[in-house]
């Protein structure tokens, strides 16, 4: 049976962000290493943690859908409808980040933003009380193969992160990324990594959300 997190277990990963500090922690695919995502200290050590290519962005992490909503702001009715579809879920949507959020994650790229929100099974749940979203990446150093488990996690980023929280052995099969920046003006998307959702459920979940 995985570890259940809890209350205690959030308030630890979201304070840990909030000081400037990296953490390992579970998610609804594979092992995550997150940060700040509006702190450029914080992301530079990140990187360096798994020798990351600097200019590469990372996905920021809510783990609701309706702060991530507010955050956004104003969508396109269209893209608000394809986010509400996709999301919870098991995927890493690139957005036409016209808010220019969380520069620190975007990198080069400060007008596309990744957006993840997990769909975290019951063993996991606690960590939706989280309010503030975080930077992150799979836990492992960069190119290797992703983490389901802790002892898949690289003993050297285990050793030098802040924090490090346990959920057991997880799916283990790492986001689909879906490229939504022309959804809302020509309703075009692309599978740029087939992962833990098929290409056939992206098209379905979208022709659902009208």
């Amino acid at each position: 049976m995985s570890p259940m997190l809890d209350a205690d277990d959030a308030a630890r990963l979201q304070d840990c962000v909030a000081g400037g500090g990296v953490a390992v922690f579970p998610t609804d695919t594979v092992y995550g290493v997150c940060c700040d995502p509006d702190s450029e200290p914080a992301a530079r050590r990140l990187y360096d943690l798994k020798g990351r290519p600097p200019s590469r962005a990372c996905a920021v992490m809510f783990f609701a859908l309706e702060p991530a909503l507010q955050t956004l702001g104003e969508l396109p009715d269209s893209e608000r409808r394809a986010l509400t579809a996709l999301l919870p879920g098991p995927v890493t949507l690139l957005l036409a980040n016209r808010g220019l959020h969380f520069t620190a994650a975007c990198r080069t790229d400060p007008l596309t933003l990744g957006l993840r929100v997990p769909r975290l099974p019951g063993s996991l749940h606690a960590l939706s009380a989280i309010t503030r979203p975080v930077m992150q990446s799979s836990a492992n150093r960069s190119g290797e193969p992703d983490a389901r488990s802790l002892d898949e996690v690289p003993s050297s980023l285990l050793d030098s992160v802040d924090l490090v929280l346990d959920g057991g052995e997880l799916p283990g099969r790492a986001s689909t990324v879906i490229d939504l920046r022309d959804y809302a003006l020509q309703r075009r998307w692309h599978v740029l990594r087939e992962g833990a959702l098929a290409s056939d459920d992206v098209r379905e979940l979208l022709a659902s959300s009208g």
